[in-house]
């Protein structure tokens, strides 16, 4: 992937082309963690490949792409979900129906409606995506102890809601 990722950088729009549909499914699933409605995941999607290809070369690490990737799909799903829920006080309707929740199939959505807000995009990324703690510390702009201490009462709140 780094070849790609360079070629990308040097101009290469075929090559680009190549990483995003090796990442599709990853955005797909990372913004279906704050949307159920498919129009927001598509355009969160778009945004981000957008925002990707303008900004490319100022990736200084190319190891780092697919992290880099995510974190711009994270802003620009908070960027929705802000614009969604302002649109939606605007029609006066509940803030609670604003669209932005974690989902990604029912039995991963049940469960992570039990844990806290705090905590679920943590878990989608741990376990949907396979980021590791030092990752996902990097991509949400958090300590990674802050990450390990939330997947760890995470675990806790299933375990007990399980039993």
């Amino acid at each position: 992937m780094k070849i790609l990722v360079k070629q990308a950088q040097h101009g290469d729009p075929e090559a680009f082309i190549q990483l995003m549909e090796q990442n599709r499914q990853s955005l797909v699933r990372v913004a279906k963690g704050f949307f159920r409605n498919e129009e927001d995941v598509a355009d969160a999607v778009s945004d981000t490949i957008l925002d990707a290809w303008e900004h490319i070369r100022e990736l200084k690490r190319p190891e780092y792409f697919k992290t880099w990737l995510i974190r711009i799909l994270i802003n620009n799903c908070n960027q929705i979900c802000r614009h969604n829920k302002k649109v939606f006080a605007a029609e006066r309707l509940p803030e609670k129906d604003a669209g932005c929740r974690m989902e990604s199939s029912a039995e991963f959505l049940a469960l992570l409606e039990v844990l806290p807000e705090d905590s679920r995009l943590i878990f989608q990324l741990y376990f949907g995506e396979q980021f590791t703690t030092k990752e996902i510390a990097k991509i949400l702009g958090m300590k990674e102890n802050t990450v390990k201490s939330r997947l760890h009462r995470g675990k806790e709140t299933l375990r007990e809601e399980l039993e």
